[in-house]
């Protein structure tokens, strides 16, 4: 099977699960939006999945999604950076992503304030929320408490947009309780940025959970691009 084809199957048995499952769920279809995965991919499969119709791509390494962004053809793709974000990295990513899904801290809204000097668009930003009741810090994400503060800190930030809020589930976690958390802290967001209605949550293996908790933006990878291309 030719790689065009094996994406084509792929992303029609996803984007056919995500319709059966916000049927199931009682959420409008148009309110949810696919994010492809594409970390370790070359920048060809994104050209395929963009004759596709795919619109939105994630990627989470600095040193690959910005060449990569370079070699794709369509110009018209939302470039999301859906991975944990260091400060030095900030104004480097602000060159390339169109979103930045892993906004946690307040040293990081900074550097993103100054990094978007020299963009003509602003930039979206999501606050990270740590849905791991641990908190080991392994996958990022500020306290649920503490979003607020960084909502009050984005708005402040020319250039910087609220889009809304973003969590990973925990490993070995309750999924539902944790995305059922992270909607609450939308909720909160909410009422003090209305716009800011994107949650971003679910990935090729919890999905439908997260469109059970109002998920509007899923990140999914493996399910349509196959085992991941590691790279050493």
């Amino acid at each position: 099977m030719d790689r065009r084809t094996e994406l084509q199957l792929n992303l029609s048995d996803v984007l056919a699960d995500i319709g059966q499952a916000c049927a199931e769920f009682g959420r409008d279809r148009t309110e949810v939006s696919l994010i492809v995965v594409t970390k370790t991919w070359p920048a060809s499969d994104v050209d395929l999945l963009a004759g596709m119709g795919v619109t939105d791509v994630g990627e989470n390494r600095d040193q690959e999604a910005k060449p990569k962004r370079d070699e794709v053809h369509d110009e018209s793709l939302t470039w999301h950076a859906i991975g944990q974000l260091q400060t030095n990295k900030a104004k480097s990513v602000a060159g390339w992503a169109d979103v930045v899904h892993s906004v946690d801290r307040s040293d990081l809204v900074k550097a993103l304030g100054k990094a978007v000097a020299e963009r003509t668009n602003p930039l979206g930003v999501l606050i990270q929320v740590n849905l791991d009741e641990i908190a080991d810090g392994k996958r990022g994400g500020t306290a649920s408490a503490d979003a607020l503060d960084l909502v009050a800190m984005i708005v402040e930030t020319p250039g910087l947009q609220l889009n809304g809020v973003m969590g990973v589930a925990p490993l070995g976690g309750d999924v539902e309780t944790a995305f059922a958390k992270l909607q609450e802290v939308s909720h909160q967001v909410q009422v003090a940025v209305p716009e800011a209605r994107w949650i971003s949550a679910g990935m090729s293996g919890d999905y439908r959970q997260a469109l059970k908790f109002g998920a509007t933006h899923l990140r999914i990878g493996s399910s349509i691009l196959g085992n991941r291309a590691f790279k050493g």
